[in-house]
């Protein structure tokens, strides 16, 4: 399987993993909102249910945030070839490996270490439009391109 196909299955496995997190977040809010009901009167009670409510509105943020981060994984073509550094390039430099798509930290695919990141760090901003044997200089090490797929 090609090493960017590999790669997007990863950051497709961290955004499902994510994605049960904070469905199993809301369950247990709702549940609470659901005992609170039962069981509390009073200011405590109103506090309580405010809380949750805050709680569940930041899990629904959090839940479009993955939608977007799943539309944004699904516009990444594993057969495309790249000269230059794009969205869904996979970069080898002689510091560090990078898969420009979404921001899922560190994947490693056939024991070499890649960062998934977003285009729009500032480490993809700098690498972005480069082609092999550029230099980049990203907060005081250089380094160079070696590869783009």
């Amino acid at each position: 399987m090609d090493i960017k196909q590999q790669l997007k299955d990863k950051c497709q496995e961290f955004l499902n993993q994510r994605l049960k997190t904070i469905q199993n977040t809301i369950d247990d809010i709702l549940n609470s909102l659901q005992s609170e009901t039962k069981s509390s009167a009073g200011d405590k009670h109103e506090t309580g249910r405010a809380m949750l409510q805050l709680e569940r509105e930041k899990a629904g943020h959090q839940l479009s945030d993955i939608e977007k981060q799943n539309e944004i994984l699904k516009k990444i073509n594993p057969e495309s070839k790249h000269q230059k550094v794009a969205f869904g390039s996979v970069v080898k430099t002689t510091n560090s490996n990078y898969f420009i798509a979404i921001s899922a930290g560190e994947i490693t695919v056939e024991n070499l270490g890649y960062y998934a990141i977003s285009s729009a760090t500032p480490i993809a901003q700098l690498l972005l439009y480069k082609e092999v044997g550029n230099e980049i200089v990203f907060r005081g090490t250089k380094f160079t391109i070696t590869e783009i797929q």
